[in-house]
């Protein structure tokens, strides 16, 4: 399916967000989009960055290095059409589960599930864990209760925390009877479901979305 651009913000010169008409596609919040450019023979999976309840589409973008469609997609322009193919993926909160207490663990671009999260689900009792390096890197810092939002800065004091995330958990208690989902790095996923599981987290309390 066709969808055009209407709108692009740029919060530094590799990550940028987009935003596509929404054109009926119904998602849940944790999917993804595959996207790309018309000509182009590869497609990258984005998970949804906006709520669920939007009358639009939002990606967060990480330009790679190499990155054929990151590349195309932060060259493109306002007005623009995409090839989106979705919504699929199954990192998601089912709706008997929503009561529950999540720890959401990201790190980069990895908040994008997240941020949809807990925009769509606004009772959700949640406690967000955010690994970066900078303040500019926390996306989507004002949609989170800053009561439940912890900054893991690795190149700044500034944040709530000083270390990365994994550093953080493996310091910090945590509530057994929460559920975990983790999203970014393969490097953090692995270290923090050694970590969660050492600390006594049971397997079916644990969620992942690796992005590469």
């Amino acid at each position: 399916m066709k969808h055009k651009i209407i709108g692009i913000k740029n919060y530094s010169d590799s990550v940028f967000e987009l935003r596509m008409e929404r054109n009926g596609l119904d998602f849940e919040p944790g999917q993804y989009l595959l996207v790309s450019k018309p000509g182009l023979d590869e497609k990258r999976e984005y998970s949804i960055y906006s709520s669920a309840d939007a009358g639009f589409l939002e990606l967060l973008i990480k330009d790679v290095d190499g990155g054929d469609v990151s590349g195309a997609l932060h060259r493109s322009q306002i007005g623009e059409e995409l090839d989106v193919e979705g919504p699929l993926g199954t990192f998601t909160i089912p709706q008997e589960k929503r009561d529950a207490k999540f720890v959401l663990i990201a790190t980069g671009t990895g908040i994008a599930p997240f941020h949809s999260f807990v925009t769509s689900y606004p009772g959700l009792d949640y406690k967000i864990l955010h690994g970066v390096r900078e303040t500019a890197q926390l996306y989507g810092k004002k949609s989170f209760d800053p009561n439940r939002h912890v900054e893991c800065l690795t190149g700044s004091i500034n944040g709530h925390f000083n270390g990365r995330v994994t550093d953080y958990i493996r310091e910090n208690e945590i509530d057994l009877n929460s559920y975990f989902y983790l999203c970014g790095s393969s490097d953090m996923i692995y270290e923090s479901f050694e970590i969660l599981q050492s600390k006594g987290v049971s397997r079916d309390h644990l969620f992942t979305e690796i992005y590469f």
